[in-house]
């Protein structure tokens, strides 16, 4: 069986039927009652695909090692930046290791990085919302770093934009199902509202962060690459 169809297996078990049966459960067993539990076992079977994809390809010590290394710097600038809400380098971060090395490498440093941070600020059943969340904007970025267009200033800065309110409207799905126990499209509206200052906080530091890291990270990233035949 090739790899795309080892691929499409997953995506159709996952997608196609566990999160149907989880839903299904969550509705008639539970009666939307634990719509909370249900909502994080989505978001953990959404990670399966991505995590499943990327360790097939047998990638090489150096190449774990260099996600691990990028990881511990996105938890290093968000602890660095723990006085000003919102205002971190983990997207940034991110998106450039994703830019250089792929998008199953980028969904890992995003995921790594809200997993390992959130041991100084907190593990709860926001965790795997912002692993989810991280972790597709890194899988967005490594499709989009197939183009070189994606290092220069305005596709950079748009991607910026992008990805402070995608976080935001991500994080605001937890948000409304913490604060009213059940999902409602009412509390979502207002839980983005309400959220407007911070994803603006979000899209501007991302702007900076991408505008100041992008070209020496992906220098150095692009190099090592290069050099060790990663990612290949």
């Amino acid at each position: 069986m090739s790899k795309n169809r080892i691929r499409l297996f997953v995506n159709l078990i996952v997608f196609g039927f566990a999160m149907p049966a989880v839903l299904y459960l969550g509705i008639t067993v539970f009666e939307d009652r634990k719509y909370y539990m249900i909502s994080l076992c989505v978001i953990a079977l959404s990670c399966i695909p991505f995590f499943i994809s990327f360790e097939r390809r047998k990638p090489q010590p150096r190449e774990i090692l260099t996600i691990a290394v990028m990881a511990a710097i996105s938890v290093a600038g968000r602890c660095l930046f723990v006085a000003t809400p919102g205002f971190k380098p983990v997207t940034a971060i991110t998106a450039i290791t994703g830019f250089a090395l792929g998008a199953e490498a980028g969904f890992l440093t995003g995921a790594l990085s809200a997993l390992v941070s959130n041991m100084f600020f907190g593990q709860g059943p926001w965790t795997p919302f912002q692993m989810f969340t991280w972790g597709m904007i890194g899988f967005v970025a490594g499709l989009l770093g197939k183009t070189k267009w994606i290092t220069k200033k305005v596709p950079l800065v748009l991607f910026g934009i992008f990805a402070g309110i995608f976080f935001s409207f991500g994080m605001d799905i937890w948000g409304a199902i913490s604060t009213y126990g059940v999902f409602e499209m009412e509390a979502y509206v207002l839980a983005l509202a309400s959220a407007i200052p911070f994803t603006i906080i979000y899209a501007v530091s991302n702007v900076i962060f991408l505008l100041i890291l992008t070209k020496p990270l992906m220098e150095k990233l692009t190099r090592i690459k290069i050099k060790y035949g990663m990612m290949q």
